[in-house]
């Protein structure tokens, strides 16, 4: 695959949403690079990044959500650090500790939900872990930013000096402060802050009484600000003590930074690697916005966009709660190429931008707005001839500047090219300019590209007609309205209505008959031909969405009936049975019947006996058989229900121990009641209650009324305290 040609990116709009998808980043480095996302020249590398991208945006549906990949960027250290004896900054050290961390979050998470998020593992699973460096900084610097004491024993011995010497600045400035109050020497506001030094607010009338240094007056020059004399020496000894601090710091920070500037391209790495990041979580929230999905990538050379949207549209038209209109297009090795005609402002070259764009956009590693039924392949190159290429700059027409175009064209156009020109042929004489355009369109064709054009010319019509692997395409438009639908049909070409449309707008049709009898009388019919089977395709359209509603009505009548017709058959099978259990009941009245006839004239019990004997072996028998059935088939029955049974006990078992460990567990975190002589207790596994007589080295005897027994207070449950 090679990269697309910046042209073509600049006339589908992609620095757009490369803006769009730079606002999603969370970094500053993200927001950069961004803006400097170009196609993908390796289809491995491509197929890695759409793949992320598809797992960044699975995970805001779920509970494992990716965790936090801010960061500062490290530009200015990672420079730093190839100079040799140069010394990184606190805050520096502080962003660098901060992405050594987040990495190792990042590689942790994604091992643990590698099963979820298998690419996104991969990219961090390549790296090494180095925990040492962020070891190393936050064993000198805390979380406030500062150097810890800690950080060397010299240091910690230095600023012990420092706090026992500032104590002793303290005591003597306050010795000084009570002397001069006794005396009456001080103002009012007795003491001051100047230079960040305790100084003594001196009446100016007294400032020769008070040993120190003048440090300033106040404006009116009432007041003397004087640091004690006392306090002088414990000064210079602090400066010098701070000085020691700043050195043995220094020297701390360069100790540091030699110990990290061995890890210099790691530290590369893993910004590279958050910054990444950071685009495959803004592409997925873009992805988010405009409900995109990642479609089928196949190896036959087909692009299928089922319900296509043009991403800048849909988010404007979203913003604003008005439709977007979806396109559907198909191009594959029968048909290569597409040609769309009809009237202007019917969404042709929305249409075309559709395409080109979102072929981009996947190419660039970014999910795209369509059905997930779609499916796409790769181009290694998009040609684009959009919008209005006049060149101001080398002096040229739009015409020439398409010829140029054209020329370029030519020179790439190969059976791995998707093409996508914009009013092709214009600028020009139309009856010239519209057969240099097919001769360009008949050498892509032979070319075996892929591409999509939109024209008003007649002859281009044809020739998509004639050709075996081209098509014409159209813009449906309402007739009685003339207001564009925005649904794009493949098979015909589009009529441009311009009589139609002139006539709608109040031109005079004195006009436009005077128009119509200069051009060809053969063109006009060629358009009023197109215009009316439009116009059938309307109706066809419309014909067509209400066979669809009465097909469904007629599926869902269907099903109910054939609902109905179950429970008919239901109660049939139910009545068949009792009319045949109650005839068998009628035959078996009668035989005891007959019988009880024989008795009833020769009154004799033996041969009724008999016979009533016979009838009943002869009826279980008849049960035999049918019991034995049943008793298989119950016998299965319970089989099935005993082994349900036994996952259910098996459950419930498992519950029950989950919720007996809660239970203890409960058991122990409750605090165990203070017991005394008297109270009603009982045992924890039993129901009787007793009184507890006496206490002893936790144990208690506890007096059921008819006998007492020695227990331990762990075992007893308090019911009710002695009040």
């Amino acid at each position: 695959m090679q990269n697309i040609h910046p042209k073509t990116l600049q006339d589908l709009e992609f620095p757009t949403v490369l803006a769009q998808i730079a606002a999603r980043c969370n970094t500053e480095l993200g927001k950069e690079n961004a803006l400097t996302i170009i196609p993908y020249g390796d289809k491995g590398e491509l197929m890695d990044a759409l793949g992320q991208t598809s797992e960044y945006l699975a995970s805001f549906s779920n509970d494992n959500r990716i965790p936090n990949h801010g960061f500062d960027q490290i530009n200015s250290e990672l420079g730093l650090l190839k100079i040799d004896n140069s010394t990184l900054e606190v805050t520096g050290f502080r962003k660098i500790g901060s992405i050594c961390k987040t990495v190792e979050i990042h590689q942790k998470f994604l091992k643990k939900f590698k099963d979820y998020y298998p690419l996104l593992f991969d990219k961090v699973d390549d790296m090494e872990l180095h925990p040492e460096i962020s070891q190393a900084i936050d064993g000198v610097i805390d979380k406030f930013g500062e150097i810890m004491d800690s950080a060397s024993e010299e240091l910690r011995s230095i600023r012990s000096q420092i706090n026992e010497v500032r104590s002793k600045i303290n005591q003597s400035f306050n010795a000084a402060l009570s002397r001069c109050q006794s005396q009456d020497l001080l103002d009012e506001i007795r003491e001051s802050v100047v230079e960040n030094r305790r100084v003594l607010a001196v009446k100016a009338m007294h400032r020769k009484k008070v040993k120190g240094t003048v440090m300033g007056t106040s404006k009116t020059g009432s007041i003397v600000y004087i640091v004690p004399e006392a306090t002088l020496k414990y000064t210079r000894e602090l400066g010098n003590l701070e000085f020691e601090e700043t050195e043995e710091i220094q020297r701390i920070l360069n100790k540091l930074t030699d110990q990290i500037r061995p890890f210099l391209e790691l530290l590369r790495e893993y910004q590279n690697y958050l910054s990444d990041i950071d685009i495959t979580a803004a592409k997925a929230k873009y992805a988010k916005d405009m409900d995109a999905i990642l479609p089928e990538i196949n190896e036959k050379k087909e692009l299928y966009l089922r319900d296509a949207y043009h991403p800048l549209l849909y988010l404007s038209n979203k913003r604003k709660n008005e439709k977007t209109w979806p396109q559907t297009i198909k191009l594959h090795r029968e048909n290569r190429i597409i040609v769309i005609s009809g009237p202007n402002a019917g969404g042709k070259s929305i249409t075309l931008k559709t395409i080109g764009l979102l072929q981009v956009m996947l190419q660039s590693g970014m999910l795209i707005p369509v059905h997930e039924r779609s499916s796409v392949c790769f181009f290694d190159k998009i040609l684009t001839d959009i919008g209005d290429n006049q060149s101001i700059e080398n002096h040229l027409s739009t015409y020439s500047y398409r010829l140029k175009n054209m020329n370029s064209f030519l020179k790439k156009c190969n059976d791995k090219t998707l093409f996508l020109i914009d009013e092709f042929g214009t600028g020009s004489d139309p009856e010239l300019g519209g057969a240099l355009a097919e001769a360009f369109l008949e050498v892509f064709y032979e070319r075996e590209a892929y591409g999509v054009i939109t024209t008003h010319y007649a002859n281009l019509k044809a020739l998509a007609n004639e050709l075996p692997h081209a098509t014409n395409a159209n813009m449906l438009f309402n007739s009685k309205t003339l207001e564009p639908t925005f649904q794009l049909v493949l098979g015909e070409a589009g009529s441009s209505f311009t009589f139609e449309v002139a006539q709608k707008n109040g031109i005079p049709y004195s006009l436009i008959n005077k128009a119509k009898k200069k051009i060809e009388r053969g063109k006009v019919r060629f358009d009023e031909t197109i215009a009316k089977l439009q116009k059938e395709r309307s109706k066809m359209v419309e014909t067509g969405s209400k066979l669809k509603e009465e097909e469904t009505k007629a599926r869902e009548e269907s099903e109910r009936l054939e609902q109905l017709n179950t429970k008919i058959k239901s109660k049939l099978e139910s009545y068949q049975e009792m009319y045949d259990h109650n005839q068998r009941m009628i035959q078996l009245g009668d035989k005891v019947n007959t019988i009880a006839e024989k008795y009833f004239i020769n009154n004799k019990k033996r041969p009724l006996i008999s016979e009533l004997l016979r009838i009943v072996e002869t009826e279980n028998s008849k049960r035999k058989k049918t019991t034995a059935k049943i008793a298989k088939a119950k016998q299965e029955e319970q089989k099935q229900v005993a082994q349900e049974l036994e996952q259910k006990i098996k459950k419930v078992r498992v519950e029950k121990k989950i919720q007996k460990k809660k239970e203890i567990q409960a058991e122990k975190n409750k605090p165990r009641p203070n017991f005394k002589v008297g109270d009603r207790v009982r045992m924890m596994d039993g129901k009787a209650v007793g009184t507890i007589d006496t206490l002893e080295k936790g144990k208690a005897v506890v007096n059921y009324g008819i006998f007492t027994t020695n227990v331990s207070v762990d075992q007893l449950d308090l019911v009710q305290a002695k009040k």
